[in-house]
């Protein structure tokens, strides 16, 4: 899916700054009851498991191939085609009077296929079709044992949306650009076609909220600063049912919000807290708050960081746009828990007036916090946001942040830490994030590593000991704010960002993680 932001024109510290705008088309995916026959999509892909080292050709594609005069079975085993996850074969076929590229995308062994397999091979599909216009999807009907229908067709919607996104905003020369415009699902013989179209739906919902976090994430820092970005989020929560609330200046200074001007106060634009409130479709009697951290661009403060460390600096905030995401699919889908969204919004610049090394903070809980490095400033706002989201009565609390390098240092890239006070949420969350595709892998929280956080001037310190269980530490810290609400963190700084498009759901740069998680989690609600 094409970049999704507009173009507007934001005074900010001197200097117009663009926000991006929308360049293609946006793109449709819907289910079709048609034949594969009677589509008129330029790639039509097929999904087919692995039987050891041969193919399983389903019904499907064993039809079609037959009625384009095609030996399936040779044209895969000349391709070297297995049904292995990632096996792509690209078949040219006669269909009538017109050329049509047939795929057919590995799923993995048969007899092992889940969701997520079925979601990466329709992400591989997508990328294999982005110089056509049209790509239609076959949803098969003897994939046994395997998910069913509407689970299947959510996968393979949600996989192509997220595969067929990119990020084209500012590129000038529009030749290479991939231009797949309209997904289509099809379902095979026999197959239930409402549940394909309920699926697809779905999974439609959920690749959208995820490519609109992305969009964000991608976005260059000069233009999303806190008040641009603010702006944004309420453009987007226009008309979904979502209210916005907005919190700057005097208001955030009233209301005790002291980490988060402290680490906006070297930014010449003034730090935001976003409040977005979604009353839900139904009395569960649950309260899910989302806090997200949201630095728009982080240079480490007066704690700079080297120049190759800001590289991707622009991604600090994907856990407020995760949140966004989470918030715009809750809404879309109509899921029943009563949601609010926090959104700590600020800019870590190295300013004249910026926080120093040892200044001392007054969180909004009124503890007081001794900064000994303002580049461990995402601790500080998150704080102020969870002790707000604490004061709303929440009957759960989860906090999703790009907080910490030792997170990679601990589990890579493709896997986000969480930690927590509550076991019930926290494997609520890591059932949620399997039934995604996503991975989360739960870190303890060791009451004596808290002896680390202790201060000879002030209640905290906002560090601990170097190179000592970072994500711990910065964890323990965040528990501080949060009460007695059931309440969990997730550390994506790894995940949330990537330069690689090996065995990911899209393009590299931004991967809108965790939004597909909260809305598992939100949905499994009730």
């Amino acid at each position: 899916m094409p970049g999704t932001l507009y173009t507007r024109r934001h005074r900010e510290g001197g200097g117009d700054l663009r926000l991006g705008e929308r360049n293609d088309g946006a793109m449709l995916i819907e289910a079709e009851l048609s034949t594969a026959e009677q589509s008129t999509a330029d790639v039509i892909a097929y999904l087919v498991a692995a039987d050891g080292d041969r193919p399983v050709i389903g019904r499907d594609l064993a039809r079609a191939a037959e009625r384009a005069q095609v030996d399936m079975a040779a044209a895969l085993d000349a391709l070297h085609v297995g049904g292995k996850a990632g096996d792509v074969g690209r078949v040219p076929v006669v269909m009538g009077d017109r050329t049509v590229l047939m795929l057919a995308v590995g799923v993995g062994d048969s007899g092992d296929v889940d969701a997520d397999a079925i979601r990466q091979a329709a992400a591989m599909a997508a990328r294999q079709a982005h110089k056509d216009s049209t790509l239609a999807l076959v949803v098969p009907g003897d994939l046994d044992p395997g998910p069913d229908v509407e689970t299947t067709a959510r996968a393979m919607s949600e996989g192509a949306g997220l595969g067929a996104y990119t990020y084209t905003t500012y590129q000038t020369k529009r030749d290479d650009v991939p231009r797949l415009e309209r997904i289509v699902l099809l379902p095979d013989d026999g197959v239930d076609f409402d549940a394909v179209s309920r699926g697809t739906a779905r999974g439609r919902s959920v690749a959208a909220a995820t490519n609109t976090a992305r969009d964000l994430v991608n976005t260059p820092p000069a233009f999303k600063r806190p008040p641009a970005l603010a702006d944004r989020v309420v453009e987007l929560v226009e008309s979904t049912g979502i209210t916005a609330k907005v919190r700057a200046g005097d208001d955030l200074a009233t209301g005790g919000f002291g980490g988060l001007i402290g680490v906006g106060r070297g930014s010449a634009v003034e730090p935001r807290l976003v409040e977005l409130s979604y009353a839900g479709g139904g009395d569960t009697g649950d309260h899910v708050v989302l806090v997200g951290k949201g630095i728009t661009f982080d240079s480490g403060g007066l704690s700079l960081k080297p120049t190759s460390s800001m590289a991707t600096m622009k991604s600090d905030m994907s856990g407020a746009a995760s949140v966004v995401g989470a918030l715009l699919a809750a809404a879309e889908l109509g899921l029943r828990p009563r949601v609010t969204g926090l959104l700590a919004l600020a800019e870590n610049m190295p300013g004249g007036d910026a926080t120093r090394v040892s200044d001392v903070l007054t969180q909004r809980n009124g503890t007081t916090v001794e900064v000994m490095n303002t580049d461990a400033e995402g601790r500080l706002v998150l704080a102020d946001a969870l002790a707000y989201g604490r004061e709303l009565d929440p009957t759960a609390m989860i906090d999703i942040a790009t907080l910490t390098g030792a997170q990679i240092t601990a589990l890579g890239v493709r896997i986000a830490a969480i930690l927590g006070t509550d076991d019930a949420l926290v494997g609520a969350l890591e059932q949620a994030a399997t039934q995604a595709g996503e991975r989360l892998w739960r870190l303890p929280l060791p009451e004596d590593y808290r002896e680390q956080l202790r201060s000879d001037v002030a209640d905290l310190r906002n560090i601990g000991k170097g190179g000592q269980a970072g994500t711990i530490i910065a964890a323990l810290f965040l528990r501080e704010f949060v009460g007695d609400a059931a309440w969990a963190h997730v550390d994506i700084a790894g995940p949330a960002f990537t330069d690689t498009t090996d065995g990911t759901l899209g393009p590299k740069g931004a991967t809108g993680f965790g939004v597909r998680t909260l809305v598992a989690y939100l949905e499994a609600l009730g």
